[in-house]
């Protein structure tokens, strides 16, 4: 893991090479970013339990009809 001084060492090299007015920019940025990629996450895994919870229903449910056959008028056609 990390120690104190190694922190503080990165810390201090960040704001060297981004400039104190940077790192907000950069955080807000990460931040969105993060709560975009849990948001997402989130609505994969609730696709995948609807499609979970669907899938035995659609397995309970009786036997489709079978579609009823056209049935010919009763006048023929002329000749």
């Amino acid at each position: 893991m990390l120690g104190g001084w190694q922190v503080v060492l990165i810390i201090v090299l960040v704001v060297i090479v981004f400039g104190g007015k940077k790192i907000p920019e950069l955080a807000k940025g990460l931040g969105l970013g993060i709560k975009e990629f849990k948001k997402a996450a989130r609505e994969v895994t609730d696709e995948v339990e609807r499609a979970a919870d669907d899938k035995p229903a659609q397995q309970t449910q009786s036997k489709p009809q079978p579609e009823p056959t056209v049935s010919q008028s009763s006048n023929p056609p002329k000749t």
